[in-house]
């Protein structure tokens, strides 16, 4: 679909209307409006990202197969950015890891390895972003929840059911875990020691004794229902081992809350008035709930049933001069009443029918005075959709109620938002509704046989076309054994949820791809009531129209560049300076020259991560002189999971399918436990080897090795969003929680022993760090009291080795030179090739059975002028469904996603 075929479409509504004239200076014109809009569009354009993934769950030793499509104005392969991010972080908001990947022609592919060493069983939160996007906030960041089991070296298996109450106006939470080995047998009477964290506060603790079916039940009384926090358990399963679990506990409590939107923003006396609702437990899931509109005078004015999680709606004429109430009855019997938003006694609305499958009906109604007051005054509607003004009209106001259809072929498929504003700009009333096209891009799968064997050889054929004619484009393919990988399709994130729905939404969105596949009439009013209840992610009109637009702190990457500041030792700048990259393995070098602030830029590398680097000024006279300092990498820190909604408590049973079949694939596989050496070892450095730090506990709160700050050039730029449970601003880090509620006491740094500001951390070497020791409490306030702090951090470098004595001119060459800088920078990601095994020709000797999941992946299908294009893999030992998802995009910004099945017997 050409992209120009949504650009402007000025429509001017006539209505028999009579102007009220505006002072010149007080109005604004229509195209004033939309040239602003353009504006923002030209200067700011939004890009987003989607990451296909070759499934939707994992093991430990799984390598992760995913493709990222990367779009901008109307879902086009963006021209900007050539770099993507893709970060890990764990349940605990902790991040695991970043990758940064190459783009071309807007798309990008990756994999990441699930090493035992670095990753546990739990949920993991993974986003993906631009540098560019980082203008506009983390909100705009693509976001799944992956969970991931286990199965190496499995001696634990749980499960637990929680249920939340409050007596007295507290909180309590009863659980009940149970704890099996890995044959599935019962650990019965086992101690265990169990505590509930909050808020990285220990809330509650205790201790007992699993039952004869490996039960344990134990109740405790919380803080705060609405940040349970987790469950920590740990179980002696023998008299030397002990094995620990962690729970959330979010689900514990069911208490709902409803809220209540009238369309067009608000409710208008004398208006019928559609109001929607939404009702959500604490867990952020839908709840259904049923109910009663009433008046002041207790009268009932209408009733309510929620549709489609915990969504519904209802439709009444509210009079000024009364109040109304909703009463709610849940699921659960439970009862709760809610005030509606106080009717206003004048105004205008603007209201939407979306049904039809060729036009959307936009109505706009205002009350006998209004009208009065604003005859023949002009009013605007402008419609917008993917960055871009797709409908703008103007009409005068002489009538109570008028009506405009609009056909939806002038708007792309996604979600468009209508704004009614006065001829002053000001925006009384707006509304979203979601455009689908009965005539939508598609992308076909056959296979070359109705049913396939084991081993056999499949041949999957792709046909695209939009509207009749074919297709250009990318695409990603994943073929998964889908009695091995069984998932809730509505819970699937595709590139037709994320790109079109989930991105353009405030907060998060229950099972996003039931809109999208298999769509009826139901869903299409489902999908309208979503459109009613949750905020749409868009920039403020009022700041447009003021000229506000986001300030532009970071460029679209075009490459990896490494930058910096050449100086003298006295801080002078070296203008002119001749500065070199090195990566010596690779043979590669390039110079530069500095500014007159003695800046240094070289851009647009290309080299894989983990590579060894050297930023050398030596060629420079008087280079003994010069000292040279790193830009840090610009990330972000990591974020709470968004989408936490989707994490899976009970993992190991909810994946129970996928975990068989991981343990037979595994069995092989050992991880090494641990092994204890009775021989003398020599103790790391750590806060217990200086008396000022004596008062703290033996083992800190959050302890972050020194290799997880491999690749990072300043260390404080890694600490400032690594330090879990701190914040950083303004200079200093604070503990997050007091952070959070007001307080500006700040955290105080020590470097091996010695109290330094945070800002000192920028000279330290990463390479050197042996360890970052967060105490995020200071018990007997030894440190508190004496520097008036909150918390410290510590930070360890590593001990110089013993050995023998050496030369004045070889100590010299193992000092850090100012001159020169060696570091290991981020690059990208190594590229890796899914391996597909060809049973073309049988294989004589001992046969090994092929229990694979993932069946094919490939992120680089491309379809010709024709449309078409092929792929060829063989299955493999699994018999059953087969589950082939194909995803893409062409240069217009359409949006392809296919699902095909076939069996193997």
């Amino acid at each position: 679909m050409n992209s120009l075929k949504y650009l402007l479409s000025l429509f001017v509504l006539t209505f028999f209307i009579h102007l009220s004239a505006f002072s010149q200076r007080d109005t604004i014109s229509i195209n004033t409006i939309v040239q602003k809009v353009q504006k923002l569009t030209d200067e700011h354009p939004f890009e987003k990202v989607y990451l296909h993934f070759d499934k939707p769950y994992y093991a430990v030793g799984d390598t992760i197969w995913y493709k990222a499509y990367l779009t901008s104005h109307l879902h086009a392969p963006s021209p900007l950015s050539k770099v993507v991010y893709v970060d890990v972080i764990n349940s605990r908001d902790s991040l695991m890891e970043t990758l940064k990947l190459p783009v071309s022609n807007g798309v990008a592919a990756g994999n990441l390895t699930l090493s035992p060493m670095s990753y546990k069983q739990g949920n993991y939160h993974f986003r993906a972003y631009t540098r560019w996007m980082l203008n506009f906030g983390d909100a705009y960041f693509f976001n799944k929840t992956i969970s991931i089991g286990n199965t190496l070296n499995k001696d634990l298996i749980t499960h637990i059911t929680v249920k939340g109450e409050v007596t007295n106006k507290v909180p309590k939470v009863n659980a009940r875990v149970l704890f099996k080995d890995e044959n599935g047998k019962p650990y019965a009477g086992k101690k265990v020691t169990w505590r509930i964290v909050s808020k990285f506060e220990t809330v509650n603790k205790g201790r007992g004794v699993t039952d004869q079916n490996g039960y344990l039940a134990l109740n405790s009384d919380l803080k705060d229902q609405e940040k349970a926090g987790e469950l920590e358990t740990a179980i002696s399963v023998s008299d030397d081992k002990t094995i620990t679990s962690t729970f959330p506990l979010r689900s514990a409590f069911h208490n709902a809350d409803v809220q209540f939107f009238p369309e067009g923003g608000r409710l208008i006396s004398g208006v019928s008035s559609v109001v929607a609702f939404k009702a959500i437990k604490t867990d952020g899931l839908g709840v259904e709930v049923k109910g009663t509109v009433t008046d002041g005078a207790g009268a009932t004015v209408c009733s309510f049933n929620s549709q489609h999680l915990g969504m519904g709606m209802f439709t009444f004429t509210p009079e000024s001069d009364k109040t109304y109430k909703a009463n709610v009855t849940f699921a659960d019997g439970s009862t709760a009443s809610y005030d509606l938003p106080k009717p206003r006694t004048s105004g205008i609305g603007l209201a939407v029918n979306n049904m039809s499958p060729e036009n959307i009906i936009i109505r706009i109604s205002a009350t006998p005075a209004y009208l009065e007051r604003h005859m023949d005054e002009t009013f605007y509607i402008v419609a917008r959709s993917a960055g871009v003004t797709c409908y703008a009209a103007q009409a005068k106001l002489n009538n109570q109620a008028f009506s405009a259809s609009v056909p939806k072929d002038k708007f792309p498929s996604g979600i468009v938002q209508i704004t009614l504003f006065t001829s002053t700009g000001s925006p009384v009333s707006e509304r979203i509704a979601f455009i689908t096209h009965s005539k939508a891009p598609s992308v076909s799968l056959t296979s070359d046989k109705p049913a396939y064997t084991t081993r056999q050889k499949v041949k999957l054929n792709i046909a695209a076309q939009y509207p009749d004619k074919p297709v250009e484009g990318s695409y990603s393919i994943a073929v998964i054994d889908e009695s091995k990988v069984p998932f809730n399709e509505d819970s699937e994130t595709t590139i037709l949820s994320s790109l079109l729905l989930s991105s353009d939404l405030q907060g998060y969105i229950e099972k996003p791809n039931y809109y999208f596949h298999n769509v009826t009439e139901k869903k299409i009013a489902d999908l309208d009531l979503l459109m009613l209840t949750q905020g749409y992610r868009a920039y403020s009109y009022r700041d447009i129209l003021d000229d506000k637009f986001p300030a532009v702190k970071y460029f679209p990457e075009q490459g990896i560049q490494i930058s910096g500041t050449l100086r003298m030792r006295s801080g002078m700048p070296v203008n002119r300076g001749t500065v070199q990259f090195i990566i010596p393995e690779k043979s590669f070098s390039v110079s530069t020259q500095t500014d007159a602030e003695g800046k240094f830029s070289f851009n647009n590398l290309v080299f894989p991560d983990s590579v060894k680097a050297i930023v050398s000024a030596r060629s420079n006279a008087n280079s003994r002189n010069m000292m040279i300092m790193l830009d840090g990498e610009i990330l972000p820190g990591a974020t709470s999971n968004i989408n936490a909604p989707d994490e899976i408590v009970n993992i190991d049973s909810t994946l129970s399918p996928y975990l068989v079949n991981s343990k037979k694939l595994y069995r092989t596989a050992i991880v090494l436990s641990e092994v204890v050496i009775k021989a003398k070892s020599t103790p790391k450095p750590s806060h217990a080897d200086y008396p000022a730090l004596s008062g703290l506990s033996m083992m800190p709160d959050h302890l972050i090795p020194g290799d997880r700050f491999k690749g990072c050039p300043m260390l404080l730029d890694c600490l400032k969003g690594g330090t879990m449970g701190m914040t950083f601003s303004e200079e200093n880090f604070y503990i997050s929680r007091d952070y959070n509620s007001g307080s500006r006491v700040p955290v105080q740094v020590f470097l091996n022993g010695m109290p330094v500001d945070a800002i000192n951390l920028s000279s330290v070497n990463s390479a050197e760090v042996e360890s970052v020791e967060i105490f995020l409490r200071d018990d007997l306030g030894t440190v508190n009291r004496l520097y008036n702090t909150n918390g410290v951090l510590v930070v360890n470098t590593k001990k110089a080795p013993k050995g023998t004595p050496i030369k004045l001119s070889e100590l010299q060459e193992m000092l850090p030179q100012s001159n020169l800088v060696n570091f290991n920078p981020m690059g990208y990601q190594k590229a890796r090739q899914f391996y597909s095994p060809k049973y073309a020709v049988a294989k004589s000797g001992v046969v090994t059975n092929d229990l694979r999941s993932t069946i094919y992946w490939n992120p680089f299908v491309n379809t010709d002028a024709t449309g078409k294009a092929s792929v060829e893999y063989y299955n493999a030992d699994g018999k059953g469904p087969y589950k082939a998802v194909i995803e893409g995009i062409d240069k217009d910004g359409n949006l392809f996603r296919n699902v095909y099945r076939y069996t193997v017997k």
